[in-house]
C-alpha cells in the first residue's frame, strides 16, 4: 500500500516509517514545513500522494501542555483531523483512515473497576483527551458518509526517544543525571499510586500495521496491554536498573489525584490476532539506556 503518514517525525512516527517499508508498504509523509492545520496545503499533499491508507499521528499529546494552552491543542488535534478527513473524502474516498486517539478518552476509573472496552463512554478529563474524544466522534460521523475510518484508542506507550515530558523518560532523565552527578540525589515525581496501561512503542506500531489489513472491519479499537502498573512500579523498575539511590519528593507540579486507566485489547485481538509481545521491563531498560546515551552525546 501507499500509506500517507502525518506526524511522521514524532515518537511513534519514527518507529512506524521503517516498519512500513519493511512490511512492503510505501510511506508518504507531509512535505517539510507543512502544518496539519494548513487545510489547503494538506489537501494538495493528499491529492498528490493518492494513498491507499492514511495513518494520522500528528497531534499535541502533552496533557500538561493542553491545560496551559487548550486553544493550540484544539487547533492541532481537532481542526487538523477535520481538515484531513475532508481531504480524504474529497481525494481518496476509498482509502483506509486510521485516526490515532488515546485511552485517556475514557477518563479515570476507580481501582476496582473493570478494564475499559470500546463500548464504554468517553469521559475525557483534560483538554487533550477532550480533543481526542471529539476527533473520535468526528471519525465515526465520517464513517456514516462511507469513509473507511478506524478510531484507535492507544493507551500509554513508551520506548527510547520519547519526549522527557512523559513520565517514564522523565524518571529516566532524572536518574541518569543523578548517576552522572549532575543532579543531587533527589527525584521530583507526581502521584505514584495511580495505575496506567503501558506498552512498548514497537507493539503499538505493530497494531497499526495490523489495522491496515482490509479484513479488519472499521470501528473503534483499543491498543493496550490489558495490565495496570502503578507509577511506583515504573519508578521502582527504573531504579532497580541503576546504581542511583535517590530520595523521592512528590512535587505539586506533577501531582494529580489517584486514578486508574487500563484497557482491554480483546476486540483488536479478535479482529487481527494482535497482542503485546514486548515486556514493560524491556521498554523501561531501553528508555534508561537511551537517556544515558543522550547524556554523553
Amino acid at each position: 500500500m501507499r500509506v500517507f503518514v502525518t506526524g511522521a517525525d514524532g515518537f511513534v512516527g519514527r518507529e512506524l516509517l521503517p516498519r512500513l517499508i519493511e512490511a512492503g508498504h510505501t510511506p508518504v509523509v507531509l512535505p517539510a514545513g507543512l502544518n496539519i492545520c494548513d487545510e489547503t496545503g494538506l489537501s494538495q499533499a493528499l491529492a498528490r500522494a493518492r494513498p491507499d491508507a492514511v495513518i494520522h499521528l500528528a497531534a499535541l499529546s502533552s496533557v500538561a501542555q493542553s491545560h496551559d494552552d487548550p486553544s493550540a491543542v484544539f487547533r492541532t488535534n481537532f481542526l487538523g483531523s477535520l481538515f484531513l478527513l475532508r481531504a480524504c473524502q474529497t481525494h481518496v474516498p476509498k482509502a483506509r483512515v486510521i485516526l490515532v486517539g488515546s485511552g485517556q478518552q475514557y477518563g479515570s476509573a476507580s481501582p476496582e473497576a473493570a478494564s475499559f472496552s470500546e463500548s464504554d463512554p468517553m469521559r475525557p478529563g483534560s483538554p487533550y483527551a477532550a480533543t481526542k474524544s471529539a476527533v473520535d466522534l468526528l471519525g465515526a460521523e465520517y464513517a456514516t458518509r462511507g469513509l473507511d475510518v478506524l478510531r484507535v484508542r492507544s493507551f500509554n506507550h513508551t520506548g527510547p526517544g520519547q519526549d522527557p515530558i512523559m513520565v517514564a523518560p522523565n524518571f529516566a532523565m532524572q536518574i541518569v543525571a543523578i548517576e552522572a552527578g549532575q543532579q543531587e540525589p533527589l527525584m521530583s515525581v507526581g502521584n505514584l499510586e495511580s495505575r496506567r496501561d503501558f506498552l512498548h512503542v514497537k507493539d503499538v506500531v505493530e497494531a497499526y500495521l495490523s489495522l491496515l489489513e482490509p479484513a479488519v472491519p472499521a470501528g473503534a479499537y483499543n491498543v493496550c496491554s490489558g495490565q495496570g502498573v502503578s507509577m511506583q512500579e515504573i519508578l521502582g523498575t527504573l531504579l532497580s536498573l541503576s546504581p542511583a539511590d535517590p530520595s523521592i519528593e512528590v512535587s505539586p507540579r506533577y501531582f494529580r489525584p489517584t486514578d486508574m486507566a487500563v484497557g482491554s485489547y480483546e476486540k483488536l485481538h479478535r479482529a487481527c490476532g494482535w497482542e503485546p509481545r514486548i515486556s514493560l521491563h524491556t521498554a523501561l531498560e531501553e528508555v534508561l539506556n537511551f537517556s544515558r546515551q543522550q547524556l554523553v552525546a
